[in-house]
């Protein structure tokens, strides 16, 4: 739809953990004022020259100096101390408004954080009707929950730098946190609030893809369960869910098959079995989509730590 968009591959420090967080210093790039003009003007008209966007939900917390930023519905002036959110597979770009700019970039594939245990505050961030950068006037209207976003930023920055033991939980439960700020004080319910009974009519069947990861799982059999046609079935799952029941299958598939690639001693052949993919072109194929590296490459990095 945009020809001029740029598609960026996000390169995870962990895969486990689905993210990339660091911090940039920038001197005396401050553009011209000519670029400055053009690119408001590209985004008044809706022209999205050298913007990109990624999968990974984007958080930009700035530390000292000034920046804009632009998204398809809004313009952001950035100062420090500021915090502004791009939602997945948003279209956006960034510009040093200042001589000396400072700011740390946290990006982070939201479906990693997705269990059954949060399922119904998660699928609220599922980006149905609306971007997550339709929250960013929490920020301007809450200087606390600002506040307390920036410092957990720094402090995911600071964890994944140091690599301690247990970063991985210091890591999960304060991206967790960051979440849980933004749905308490989301006062003009920007997030995707679809209160109806539907998750827990699905609850069967999310128990039951749980149960049968390694066995072929057929979208009929499970209408039939719930008594549901199948159009229907598709529908409301992704509503309720905030994903699409293929969607949601691939992504328990990749996480059982990287518990087993960490844990046990078997064969990526066997690993892929274990969760129900004959084709092993097909395995590959998918972990590549979430981990972006194969199953083996995978394993030779992360494995190490759970012997």
């Amino acid at each position: 739809m945009y020809p001029d968009l740029l598609y960026e591959k996000v390169i995870y420090q962990n895969p486990l953990l689905a993210l990339r967080v660091w911090r940039i210093d920038e001197y005396d790039r401050t553009p011209p004022e000519e670029i400055r003009l053009q690119a408001e003007n590209d985004w008044q008209q809706k022209k999205y020259v050298k913007w990109h966007y990624h999968k990974e939900i984007e958080f930009v917390a700035i530390v000292q100096g000034q920046q804009t930023a632009y998204c398809p519905d809004e313009k952001l002036v950035l100062n420090a101390g500021d915090v502004a959110i791009f939602g997945s597979n948003e279209p956006h770009t960034t510009m040093p408004a200042d001589q000396q700019l400072s700011y740390y970039v946290f990006q982070v594939d939201l479906q990693n954080y997705w269990d059954q245990s949060t399922m119904d505050s998660m699928k609220r961030f599922s980006e149905v009707l609306r971007p997550l950068s339709s929250l960013n006037y929490i920020f301007r209207e809450h200087a606390n929950v600002r506040i307390q976003i920036a410092a957990l930023i720094r402090e995911i920055h600071d964890e994944m730098e140091r690599g301690e033991e247990g970063h991985d939980l210091a890591v999960a439960s304060k991206f967790k946190q960051i979440l849980l700020l933004l749905l308490r004080h989301d006062s003009k319910r920007r997030l995707h609030y679809n209160d109806n009974p539907m998750l827990q009519r699905m609850q069967p069947i999310l128990d039951y893809v749980e149960q049968h990861l390694d066995i072929k799982i057929a979208v009929a059999d499970l209408c039939g369960q719930i008594n549901m046609s199948y159009t229907y079935f598709i529908k409301q799952f992704k509503l309720a869910v905030g994903m699409s029941f293929t969607d949601f299958l691939s992504y328990k598939r990749v996480k059982r098959a990287e518990q087993l690639l960490l844990t046990k001693d078997m064969s990526i052949a066997e690993v892929a079995a274990s969760v129900g993919m004959s084709n092993i072109g097909h395995f590959y194929s998918m972990f590549r989509r979430y981990n972006h590296c194969s199953p083996g490459q995978f394993k030779e990095k992360l494995g190490e730590p759970f012997k």
